[in-house]
């Protein structure tokens, strides 16, 4: 479990195929990965991945043909920069929201201006997904917690403060970028709750 707080913005070091799976090996530079152990679960750009090997500053992972498909990761090179989040601890603040790192599709970025000191980004959802999202509600676009401003059918928008374009890959995207998209659990589960027989 994480919380949508972005902690570094790691560079992807080494990108490996493994017999139609992906071994990335992801340099960080900010967080203490002395406080990781092989078998812990890490947020990479949203995507809840197991470390498999910790040397130094830099830790692998394995990127199954699931994860390729309905993620982004399939799309990162050596040398990308990614989103970093350790997983909760007990005792952990929970300063963004309730976020599993099972990525439920991808949003595409279709506009982004200018709104104060901030930039307002519009994105679009696949059709399916579009009614977990709500205004004032949580989304998780790159592993990055954000309040959604507004919503029009599949598209919704979200302000992006200097301090997250600065310390996250989201002041990076430009449109028709492509970002890892998970609902709000609470709306998963709800959603589940309401069809069942």
């Amino acid at each position: 479990m994480f919380t949508g707080i972005v902690q570094d913005l790691g560079r992807v070091a080494a990108r490996t195929e493994r017999g139609g799976d992906v071994e990335l090996t992801i340099e960080a530079t900010r967080f203490d990965t002395g406080r990781i152990a092989v078998g812990d679960s890490l947020a990479v750009n949203g995507v809840c991945l197991t470390v498999t090997k910790l040397d130094g500053k830099r830790f692998s992972a394995d990127v199954s043909r699931e994860t390729l498909g309905v993620t982004t990761l399939a799309a990162v090179a050596t040398g990308d920069a990614v989103n970093l989040e350790p997983a909760l601890r007990a005792g952990d603040a929970l300063g963004g929201h309730l976020v599993s790192g099972h990525v439920d599709g991808v949003a595409t970025l279709l506009a982004r201006r200018q709104d104060g000191r901030s930039e307002r980004y519009e994105f679009e959802v696949p059709a399916a997904l579009a009614r977990f999202v709500a205004a004032k509600g949580s989304v998780s676009l790159d592993g990055v917690s954000l309040t959604v401003n507004e919503v029009d059918g599949t598209r919704f928008g979200v302000n992006i403060i200097p301090h997250t374009q600065a310390v996250t890959t989201l002041g990076r995207l430009r449109p028709g970028a492509r970002v890892n998209f998970e609902v709000d659990l609470v709306a998963r589960y709800l959603d589940r709750l309401s069809h069942a027989p």
